[in-house]
């Protein structure tokens, strides 16, 4: 376990199966020591490290429909789709709350990718730094195109799944030799090139290096999948990820989708746990298919 990372993935609405995972591996006592959560998956891991099980499935499911969280409507008004001063605020210290005492006392490191609107690259940020973690969360949230810039240490950033999708290599460049990874889209999935060029040349007409970046997320995604193929392959990586049946869409408001996806990602742990502590004992090569 001390040279295993976490790595999880975005994905909007889609996180909800990762919740489902964590949530498992909470009730297994399965922590490790290095966590990485980009955009959605960031959001999971807040819950995941403050030991709050079910949090995140009850924040998406209940709110799914609340106009004061998810509101298509606050993109044309100069907001995000996602309101992050709700679930930053009102959501953590009202409404669901969140167990800032555990979350600040924890010893695991967990680090958040964002992209830098500015250059186009990643920025990271971690909670053994002075930055707020939480503003850091909400900038690896904020969509592209239907959320809203977030400024933090100097920087102008968005959603950090543009530019680190899959923040594998950042765990490896970190010093962790072996990773468990739970992505959101099924085995055999692959990103196709961005459509919406033109609409993003004009809505960041200020920011020419993150519109590339948008442009070529398609293509480090794939390259990423590749990547923990081959490290799969070899015994270094071990990957839970959703049936190709079970799938949402990254706004989905319906709750019985959501909570189907949930219990899809509870029921994908609990089913993989015991290959896992195989394969985190023995440290083989594990093929789950």
């Amino acid at each position: 376990m001390k040279q295993t990372s976490l790595v999880l993935e975005g994905g909007g609405m889609r996180g909800v199966f990762s919740s489902g995972v964590l949530d498992y591996m909470m009730t297994e006592d399965l922590y490790f020591p290095y966590v990485i959560g980009v955009s959605a998956g960031a959001c999971n891991a807040l819950s995941y490290l403050s030991r709050q099980p079910d949090r995140s499935r009850y924040i998406n499911v209940n709110f799914a429909n609340d106009s004061r969280y998810i509101n298509m409507g606050n993109v044309f008004k100069g907001k995000g789709m996602f309101n992050m001063d709700f679930l930053f605020n009102e959501i953590a210290n009202e409404l669901v709350p969140f167990d800032f005492k555990t979350f600040h006392d924890i010893d695991e490191r967990f680090v958040i990718p964002t992209t830098d609107c500015e250059t186009g690259d990643v920025r990271y940020f971690d909670n053994r730094q002075e930055a707020d973690v939480f503003t850091a969360v909400q900038a690896s949230s904020s969509l592209p195109l239907v959320g809203v810039p977030v400024k933090l240490a100097g920087y102008t950033l968005l959603d950090g799944g543009i530019a680190d999708p899959i923040p594998i290599q950042k765990a490896i460049e970190d010093g962790y030799k072996r990773h468990v990874v739970v992505l959101t889209r099924p085995k055999g999935y692959r990103k196709k090139p961005f459509r919406a060029k033109l609409t993003s040349k004009l809505v960041y007409r200020e920011y020419p290096q993150l519109v590339e970046a948008m442009l070529k997320r398609h293509e480090i995604y794939n390259q990423t999948l590749d990547q923990l193929e081959a490290l799969e392959e070899q015994g270094d990586v071990f990957i839970i990820r959703p049936k190709g049946h079970e799938q949402v869409k990254r706004a989905e408001k319906d709750p019985k989708k959501l909570n189907m996806l949930h219990e899809a990602g509870v029921a994908a742990a609990k089913h993989q746990t015991p290959l896992l502590k195989d394969w985190l004992t023995h440290s083989l090569p594990v093929k789950v298919y």
